[in-house]
Parts: structure tokens; sequence; C-alpha cells
């Protein structure tokens, strides 16, 4: 994040101490193609759903219930969401901010 040089303009929020609202989540899910698409596959807690099936609503619920289950970070600008840090997005967002 430090490399990106975000302006003070930028809402910075720690949803770990500050959670997502069902609000902020469904405006996510509106620019993707599925709450699938926002989880962390990486944690750890989501070896207790091993094995069961996990739909939209479910995911949705998870998300909104322990924030380890979101992909962080995300970054919202121009209507147009990035998920994660992976090297692709990272030189995406890069792009769009013209950094």
């Amino acid at each position: 994040m430090k490399e990106l040089n975000l302006s003070e303009d930028w809402k910075l929020q720690d949803i770990k101490t500050e959670k997502i609202t069902l609000e902020q989540l469904e405006e996510m899910r509106s620019m993707t193609d599925s709450y699938e698409s926002l989880l962390n596959k990486r944690a750890r807690k989501l070896s207790e759903y091993k094995g069961q099936e996990l739909g939209e609503e479910k995911l949705k619920s998870m998300m909104l219930e322990e924030y380890t289950f979101l992909k962080r970070p995300v970054f919202v600008l121009d209507n147009e969401m990035f998920i994660g840090n992976a090297k692709k997005t990272m030189e995406s967002l890069k792009t769009k901010l013209g950094a």
C-alpha cells in the first residue's frame, strides 16, 4: 500500500476494528460476479466449513461475521474494484491511479 502513494482523499477502513457493513458488502458484490470472488480462500477459519455447500447467502453472512473471509485489500476507484494484493491486481490499480 505504501508504494501506491495514496493521497489523503482516500478513505482507509481497517475492517478489523471497523466492521464492514451490509451496504458496503452489497456494493462490492454489485461490482463483481459473486461473493465467492470476494472470498479470501486462505482464511484459516475457512477449514471450519470444509465439505459444506457455501452458496452466495452463506458467503455473505460469513464475510459480515468475520473480517478474515474478505479478500483484502479492496480498492474502489471510479466504480471499478481491485481485490487482493496479487501483482497483476496491484499493477492494474497503479495504472488506473497513474502511479
